[in-house]
């Protein structure tokens, strides 16, 4: 029998090694996708807990069909803009920027989301509360200018559309609404 070199060895050893992390990798995957009756024990037993809260989020999906259907309208009234859908906590689903949309859209696309779902209203609303509290605008990562609109579910804000790019902040959110109507919100 031929003797193998020390390179070989290495190298044949390397490769059943990450076969056999790859195979338990895989097994811990598949059943961590379906859990056991202690885990779905522990999940019912948590439904009864006063110190736990639900919240509805939206769906990467869904944040692309609003953002998709926001894109569609400005690009019906010739309008080179950037769409951003945030999630309740304002973190960036979504982001689509139309051709030749300005670089400073990107920013401030998200940034009126992010406003407007932080205060649950659209952001040409909130850009007129400056006049009694103008000290708004310096809270970090909002932007008071129309063409942020909120998007809800039983009240509740679940996400926010931001546009920026249209001429004018009011095109902006109409173009944001078109996004939220499209979601049946």
């Amino acid at each position: 029998m031929q003797q193998l070199s020390l390179r070989t060895r290495v190298l044949t050893g390397a490769v059943l090694v990450t076969a056999l992390g790859a195979g338990a990798f895989g097994a811990v995957s598949a059943s961590a996708g379906t859990p056991d009756a202690a885990a779905r024990a522990a999940v019912t037993a948590d439904a009864g807990d006063k110190n736990l809260t639900h919240s509805t989020h939206l769906t990467v999906a869904a944040a692309t069909k609003a953002a998709q259907a926001t894109l569609d309208a400005a690009k019906k009234e010739n309008q080179r803009v950037t769409v951003a859908v945030v999630d309740r906590n304002g973190n960036t689903l979504v982001t689509l920027r139309g051709d030749g949309a300005g670089p400073q859209s990107y920013e401030s696309a998200e940034k009126k989301a992010y406003t407007a779902v932080s205060w649950n209203a659209p952001t040409s609303e909130l850009a007129k509360r400056l006049e009694q509290a103008p000290n708004l605008k310096d809270i970090p990562g909002t932007l008071f200018l129309a063409g942020g609109a909120p998007v809800t579910a039983k009240g509740a804000p679940i996400a926010g559309i931001g546009v920026a790019g249209a001429p004018s902040g009011d095109l902006d959110e109409k173009f944001a609404r078109a996004g939220v109507t499209a979601l049946g919100r």
